[in-house]
């Protein structure tokens, strides 16, 4: 009588002994590039965890998850606002030339290149002219 009880509470003990896994086997940990994955096994949560000054500091992947969609908004929101502001300044530049302007402003660079262009050529026209005017013959160099 006695075995018999003993394996009825056996029976009846050893039902709960396996639903409540120790702690160690409830949680599953499995490296990563950046640090670990810690699942639990009863909930299938999940946590990523890093290193930090020896300890494992976890966070849940919901919380991390929703940290990156929140910086993500944080970062569209600044590119928006950046697109803006240079849509804003390539209009005001633009708005500010009249197609008059842009004519007499590209006519004064390229009449300024020809001056330049002709004053270099009369330098050279110079050069060639004065060992012709020193009787024909070149004149060393003095410096």
């Amino acid at each position: 009588m006695r075995t018999m009880i003993a394996a009825i509470a056996g029976l009846c003990v050893t039902p709960l002994l396996l639903t409540q896994a120790p702690a160690e086997d409830r949680f599953r940990l499995e490296r990563t590039e950046n640090g670990y994955v810690r699942m639990d096994t009863e909930t299938g949560t999940m946590s990523l965890c890093r290193e930090q000054s020896g300890e494992l500091v976890c966070q849940s992947a919901a919380e991390e998850q929703q940290a990156l969609e929140n910086e993500n908004g944080n970062l569209r929101e600044r590119v928006s606002r950046l697109e803006e502001r240079v849509d804003a300044l390539e209009g005001d530049t633009a708005a500010d030339l009249s197609v008059e302007q842009e004519f007499e402003q590209a006519m004064g660079m390229m009449e300024r290149f020809f001056r330049r262009f002709m004053d270099m050529v009369q330098g050279f026209e110079q050069e060639q002219e004065e060992p012709l005017q020193n009787g024909g013959t070149e004149q060393p160099d003095r410096t």
